[in-house]
């Protein structure tokens, strides 16, 4: 049994405070990795701190589209701090134009700003990118292309968009992530999606402690019930949770791990 949580946050309250726990049960469930998330520069050290102390958690560096009055890093410090060999990829990034508070999308440039940056690091470093988008599909695709982002390519983390949008994103090179939402009543038209979508562009994830899946709703998400969204994801596509095991995680290896040399 192997598993990859693809995009978590252990060091959000409900996941830090019992991280031995955590661990412990993600190894009962087959999880035997997670990417631990970065959504700001100031909490970037203790998420590299989590995955140098242990070999079954990765990083990420990035500040997340919807965060205000942070540290603002540019392209090259951005890239300086991917550099480290257990930081996978640059993210979350993307753009978030759902709590606009009174604001226009032509009032955001700042996240626009901040996103072409990730990008730009992620050029350099030659690393992939993890993308948040909600309420901007249009603009975080063209701003992928305008910064030919398919050179390094990426994950559309936690999908909920339409098919047409998953279909500009893989033509772009990127992989669809899917989570716990995947289990929801109500996510008809992703389950959709997911038959849909190609066996060799595929992501689990948990988006811990967020979107607990079914039958934990309400609950404290963790890594461990990314077995969840892979069982419900093998009875959509008709096939077994070890299949669903074998083609997410050499997905994971060739996107994160490079493992086949596809963007050297």
């Amino acid at each position: 049994m192997a598993l990859t949580d693809s995009h978590c946050h252990l060091n959000f309250p409900g996941l830090r405070e019992r991280l031995d726990d955590i661990l412990s049960t993600m190894d009962a469930n087959g999880v035997t990795r997670a990417m631990n998330i970065c959504t700001q520069i100031e909490e970037f050290d203790d998420v590299l701190a989590c995955a140098v102390q242990h070999p079954q958690i990765w990083a990420t560096v990035g500040v997340h589209p919807d965060q205000e009055g942070l540290t603002e890093p540019d392209a090259s410090q951005l890239a300086e701090l991917a550099s480290h060999p257990r930081v996978l990829a640059l993210g979350e990034t993307g753009l978030d134009y759902f709590r606009l508070q009174g604001r226009t999308p032509a009032d955001m440039e700042w996240q626009r700003h901040r996103f072409r940056a990730h990008i730009q690091a992620a050029r350099q470093v030659g690393k992939p990118l993890v993308i948040h988008t909600r309420s901007a599909a249009d603009d975080t695709l063209s701003i992928l292309r305008e910064e030919g982002a398919e050179v390094v390519g990426g994950v559309f983390h936690c999908f909920t968009e339409t098919w047409d949008v998953a279909k500009q994103a893989l033509d772009l090179g990127f992989y669809i992530s899917l989570s716990g939402i995947l289990t929801f009543k109500n996510a008809n038209n992703l389950r959709d999606i997911a038959k849909k979508l190609p066996e060799d562009r595929i992501l689990v994830e948990t988006d811990s402690p967020y979107l607990a899946p079914t039958p934990f709703r309400g609950q404290t998400n963790q890594p461990a019930y990314t077995r969840f969204v892979a069982r419900c994801l093998a009875q959509l596509r008709g096939g077994t949770e070890e299949a669903v095991e074998q083609y997410t995680e050499r997905n994971f290896d060739r996107l994160f791990m490079r493992l086949d040399g596809k963007f050297q």
